[in-house]
């Protein structure tokens, strides 16, 4: 089954339900987004999916065939592995921390510290579905030298 390359929807005949796309045409993008298509998505849903289950979706894009290869994927991908276990290690660390200590006063701290990386999650997943590139920092310049490995 062939997919659209605009929208992604799944394709029966020459043009797309949904956008009315020509299949096989070259995808058209929002003027000043350039969008390209490795495999069966566009790079933007690749790299939008690349932070939708964080760790998870991370490491299937760096191991599927067509979009380990591309760049920009592999960037997202690894932009998203680092920020999930920033995520993990600040927030059981924290925790540790006020149990250790007895700091109860302070337990709301770590409810914040996680409504800050929902937050950041969704920013992440919108603009990089926009084709925007954000590169966070000291995981974002980690993650470029990943990618380009």
């Amino acid at each position: 089954m062939a997919f659209c390359a605009t929208c992604g929807s799944a394709v029966e005949g020459s043009f797309c339900a949904k956008c009315g796309s020509q299949v096989g045409a070259a995808p058209s993008a929002a003027p000043g987004a350039a969008m390209q298509v490795s495999g069966a998505m566009a790079d933007n849903v690749a790299s939008a999916l690349c932070y939708l289950v964080g760790l998870i979706t991370g490491i299937v894009f760096l191991v599927l065939a067509p979009y380990n290869k591309n760049p920009v994927i592999r960037f997202h991908a690894f932009q998203s592995i680092f920020m999930n276990l920033a995520w993990i290690v600040i927030a059981f660390g924290l925790n540790l921390i006020i149990g250790i200590m007895h700091l109860w006063s302070l337990f709301f701290l770590t409810s914040l510290i996680g409504l800050a990386f929902f937050v950041l999650w969704i920013v992440m997943l919108l603009q990089t579905y926009q084709g925007k590139t954000i590169v966070l920092p000291l995981i974002g310049p980690i993650a470029q030298q990943q990618a380009r490995n």
